[in-house]
């Protein structure tokens, strides 16, 4: 079927407007590790979907779920041991702090209960967020999504950078930001409830984090009887090279929230927090989940453990994903295009400008150089508050050979762009 049959098709079935990636969609079929291949065997190389994080059909990853389907999968209103053996896993990654966990299946879901247990713990009701964030699309979470009214229960403050920043000190600035939305709260006889937030802010473009910013506004939000909420659906499960953004940014959250790689494809999410404020949540709800807390979500998130401990996809991170920010800085040296290089891990991001000087967010050409890129059998995808950066983005497993060929595609296309 052709792609136009198949958009004409998911027009109708789905509702014109619906999300789709690049100006002329791809279809896709099939997928191995880094690989992914459209209806006539083209490859493409994934450097986009986290979701997959452990590479796309991982044979053990394949053959855990399989296994387990083919046994038993209820809801967790039933004992079940391999649910419970991948919690106390799960929980073994983290804080100390992080004693005991909610199962959800999605992003959204778990940032909906961080939320609630931010508010039954404080009794407060303001939520703090940046004004470029993205954090799901249920009601209450999609206030998150750039607050409309700065005067409600949830308000935005600039996020912390320092490319475009003229402040002397970013990190006091961008603090002195967040106490003034804290101080709002009390001055409008809003009680305050936290702060939620990625820790390497992903959707707000990867951008560099005044040292230190994160750990002193977790001081604020606790003066301010609020509590640090980390969603991690981005930042997490060694995506950085770390277990968690949190520890990049070298602060300890009270309540984590992971999903999308979690369950390696199979929707899978969670809310982490200690034991008093899940049992405190669990006193005063009566949440469940039908399709959470499963053996099969069990198996998938196990396994994805699995693949990262056994072949030390931490250290894989680490060492590729500095190979290629020292490469993208060899390149941003050619190409006035580029005005800055952020990321960490296997997470990065370079930002398009139309003049070093004036730093003006070049949107057209971050998406001229993702749609080219597209055509040259490499996936990626543009973020941050302008939809400037070039988001790289690959599994886990992506490799110095995967690359390096990234990197001559990526040449190429700037090539062009600067022809």
């Amino acid at each position: 079927m052709t792609n136009t049959t198949l958009l004409n098709r998911r027009n109708h079935l789905f509702g014109k407007g619906s999300t789709l990636f690049y100006e002329k969609p791809v279809q896709l079929v099939r997928g191995e590790g880094v690989s992914i291949y459209d209806e006539s065997g083209r490859r493409y190389v994934d450097l986009y979907n986290n979701v997959p994080c452990v590479g796309h059909c991982h044979p053990h990853f394949v053959e855990s779920v399989s296994r387990q389907l083919n046994t038993l999968n209820v809801h967790s209103r039933y004992l079940h041991q391999s649910i419970l053996d991948y919690a106390d896993r799960l929980i073994n990654t983290h804080h100390e702090s992080i004693e005991s966990v909610i199962f959800s299946c999605t992003g959204t879901e778990a940032n909906e209960i961080a939320l609630q247990m931010a508010r039954m713990v404080t009794g407060g009701r303001g939520i703090v967020c940046t004004n470029a964030t993205y954090h799901g699309n249920s009601v209450e979470v999609s206030k998150l999504t750039l607050p409309k009214d700065n005067r409600g229960e949830v308000r935005s403050i600039p996020f912390p950078e320092t490319y475009r920043t003229d402040a002397d000190d970013p990190k006091e600035h961008f603090l002195r930001e967040l106490q003034s939305v804290i101080d709002s709260f009390r001055e409008d006889g809003i009680p305050f409830a936290g702060m939620l937030v990625c820790p390497i802010l992903a959707n707000e473009g990867l951008p560099n984090i005044p040292v230190g910013y994160m750990k002193a506004a977790v001081k604020l939000i606790h003066q301010a009887g609020g509590v640090f909420i980390a969603d991690e659906v981005q930042a997490g499960l060694c995506r950085t090279g770390l277990w968690w953004g949190y520890e990049l940014m070298d602060f300890v959250p009270d309540i984590v929230t992971m999903g999308k790689p979690l369950g390696g494809g199979i929707p899978f999410a969670a809310t982490a927090a200690s034991t008093e404020v899940t049992e405190m949540f669990r006193r005063q709800t009566r949440y469940f989940n039908t399709c959470a807390s499963s053996p099969v979500q069990a198996a998938a998130g196990n396994a994805v453990l699995d693949v990262i401990e056994q072949e030390n996809l931490h250290e894989n991170v680490t060492t590729v994903g500095q190979f290629l920010h020292e490469r993208f800085l060899q390149i941003q040296a050619k190409h006035k295009s580029i005005g800055d290089v952020r990321g960490h891990g296997l997470f990065r991001g370079l930002e398009f400008v139309t003049d070093l000087k004036s730093k003006a967010p070049d949107k057209q050409s971050a998406v001229r150089v993702v749609n080219e890129l597209k055509d040259r059998g490499f996936l990626t995808g543009n973020a941050g508050a302008y939809d400037n950066v070039l988001k790289v983005r690959p599994p886990l497993v992506f490799s110095k050979i995967d690359a390096e060929e990234f990197l001559g595609a990526l040449e190429q296309t700037l090539e062009h762009l600067d022809a």
